[in-house]
């Protein structure tokens, strides 16, 4: 993926998430939870994957499904609830998993991700299958047991995983800084033996380049890795927040850091986008999510015969 595409990505998971969040004010829209503003990250690291690395996100999948080649109409579809969504509808936008994207599963469970990705791991190196497993979570699920207990296994059995934390300083409704006395995730995690790397989350180049030494460096050695990316949440923990607890004294600086506008300018000052031709991308990527939302409310719902299909692999 060149520079203007990974911008094209990110205006696509922002086109996304503006829509969803206006659709949901207007409603009747089930809530999701937001990940606007961290698009640089989860771009960034997909574009470092491989078809055969396998992924397990969190309740902020949105962003990583879209960068990873989801198809937005069948995970609105899935957000509505609808057959033609990638779980037939019954995931909504907590549980979503594409097989063929290799996305194994979104935990709702906060830090669930991190108690399944070692048995991915295991089970692949167990086939000899190549690639890694990348699970992502945030600096809550950071704080949790479940967190200490994978980082432990994976070292201890060697396992290709990438964990990437998306540490966007605010853990629902509590500042990070009241749930942790250090300022990195990667600290405990050196701890457990893991190379570590703290990225510019905002930065999507920058990020890319730190996720493709961290899959080069698990390739070649064979066990885990961290990667943290530095970023901010830039709307509520979930649709209905109404944020009043966020100072815009705190927010500012951040979305001064946007990380779109930030490639916007890069890209500008290198010659290669001028201001027509990035409006065109962003009008390109917000007709792909309202001809997405139209298939999405078109689609029909699951029949009552289907309600106990797939529920067990």
């Amino acid at each position: 993926m060149n520079a203007v595409e990974l911008l094209e990505r990110m205006l696509l998971i922002r086109a996304y998430e503006e829509r969803l969040a206006a659709l949901q004010k207007q409603g009747p829209a089930p809530m999701s939870c937001s990940s606007q503003g961290q698009e640089a990250s989860a771009v960034g690291v997909m574009a470092a994957l491989r078809a055969q690395d396998r992924i397990l996100t969190n309740h902020r999948s949105a962003g990583h499904l879209l960068a990873r080649g989801a198809d937005p109409g069948r995970i609105l579809a899935e957000v509505l609830g609808k057959a033609a969504g990638y779980c037939q509808g019954k995931s909504g936008s907590l549980h979503i998993s594409v097989k063929e994207l290799g996305v194994v599963l979104t935990s709702t469970i906060v830090g669930g991700e991190l108690s399944m990705a070692p048995g991915v791991a295991l089970a692949m190196q167990m086939r000899r299958e190549p690639g890694v497993v990348t699970c992502l979570f945030g600096d809550g699920a950071a704080c949790e047991g479940i967190f200490h207990e994978s980082l432990n296994l994976a070292t201890v059995w060697r396992l290709p995983i990438l964990y990437v934390c998306e540490n966007n300083q605010w853990q629902a409704f509590v500042r990070r800084q009241e749930a942790m006395r250090t300022e990195h995730v990667s600290d405990w995690a050196k701890g457990y033996g893991l190379p570590t790397r703290v990225v510019d989350g905002n930065d999507v180049g920058a990020v890319l380049d730190a996720a493709q030494a961290a899959v080069a460096h698990i390739e070649s050695d064979g066990g885990p890795y961290l990667l943290e990316t530095w970023t901010y949440r830039q709307r509520g923990h979930y649709s209905g927040d109404t944020e009043a607890h966020i100072s815009a004294e705190e927010r500012a600086p951040w979305l001064a850091r946007d990380p779109i506008e930030r490639q916007r300018q890069r890209l500008a000052h290198e010659g290669v986008l001028d201001a027509a031709a990035f409006e065109a991308l962003a009008a390109r990527a917000r007709g792909r999510i309202e001809g997405a939302l139209a298939f999405a409310q078109e689609a029909p719902y699951p029949l009552p015969d289907q309600l106990l299909t797939d529920v067990y692999a």
